[in-house]
């Protein structure tokens, strides 16, 4: 009699910290719908930071040529895992890509990073349709060989945008700052402008301006800018006939073309895939 009514008892507790765990995951999802319900729908550009808190896991693949006609590529692109906790807020935790170069230098995996943005102002489409935030990332130097930096950074952004019905302009401004050998390495300052429009019910095209700015390191005093024609498109939902269903797949790519005189590389084309939930 004892032992069965011992044996109820951890099964209730089974029960009892299964049901928790369900609360908790649910909670959660209640309190990332109601966070982003409250700013607009616009597609995550290809490149360029945005003002928006999402949640999802995103992978990115990238091609670089190089002035020199070397081509590199860089498996997961500093992307991972975003999540929404409520309050205005955004965590991420960057995976280190995997660095493969075609040329004598050593293949490897990059820099471990995370981000935590808070969206200071918002409002959906209905009313408003614009959103103002702030983030900051911080990278810390795991790569391996060549393919990370020696020391960590810090890097502040001010992000904001405003849509014009279908239309959105997207446009960011931050710096990053080297804890270290700051005068090999250098600061920079990084601008990204992106104008989309939401074409039919899936598709965002889009054009980016990325610009990056020098300050001491070995590019000191330069500047580069790209255009970057590029194709998102809205979440597909795994299970459509569920209104209150978040899971689905969202994917995009783009070319980044130089413009300016100076260039770290000549054009760089990503694929990206996002399983949002």
């Amino acid at each position: 009699m004892i032992r069965q009514f011992g044996i109820i008892i951890c099964l209730l507790s089974l029960a009892g910290s299964v049901g928790a765990q369900d609360n908790f995951f649910q909670n959660w999802e209640v309190r990332a719908t109601q966070t982003q319900a409250k700013q607009p729908s616009w597609s995550v550009p290809v490149f360029a930071p945005y003002p928006m808190v999402i949640q999802v896991f995103r992978f990115d693949a990238m091609r670089q040529i190089t002035p020199a006609r070397t081509s590199t590529w860089n498996y997961g692109a500093g992307r991972g895992l975003n999540l929404v906790p409520g309050f205005n807020s955004e965590f991420d935790v960057y995976n280190p890509p995997y660095i493969q170069h075609h040329s004598k230098t050593t293949d490897g995996f990059g820099d471990v990073a995370f981000l935590y943005k808070y969206r200071l102002l918002s409002s959906n489409q209905k009313h408003g349709n614009y959103a103002l935030s702030m983030q900051v990332v911080a990278t810390i130097p795991t790569g391996d060989h060549t393919n990370g930096s020696t020391d960590a950074s810090i890097s502040p952004t001010l992000l904001a945008g405003k849509g014009f019905g279908r239309f959105d302009v997207i446009s960011s401004l931050g710096g990053t700052l080297p804890t270290g050998d700051t005068v090999k390495l250098g600061r920079s300052i990084a601008w990204n402008t992106t104008a989309q429009y939401h074409l039919g019910k899936y598709l965002w095209p889009e054009i980016e301006a990325n610009a990056t700015y020098f300050f001491d390191g070995k590019n000191g005093g330069r500047s580069q800018n790209f255009l970057t024609p590029g194709l998102t498109t809205s979440r597909f939902k795994f299970h459509p006939k569920e209104e209150q269903s978040r899971t689905g797949i969202a994917l995009g790519a783009g070319m980044q073309i130089a413009t300016s005189q100076f260039h770290t590389y000549n054009h760089q084309i990503m694929l990206s895939s996002r399983f949002i939930f």
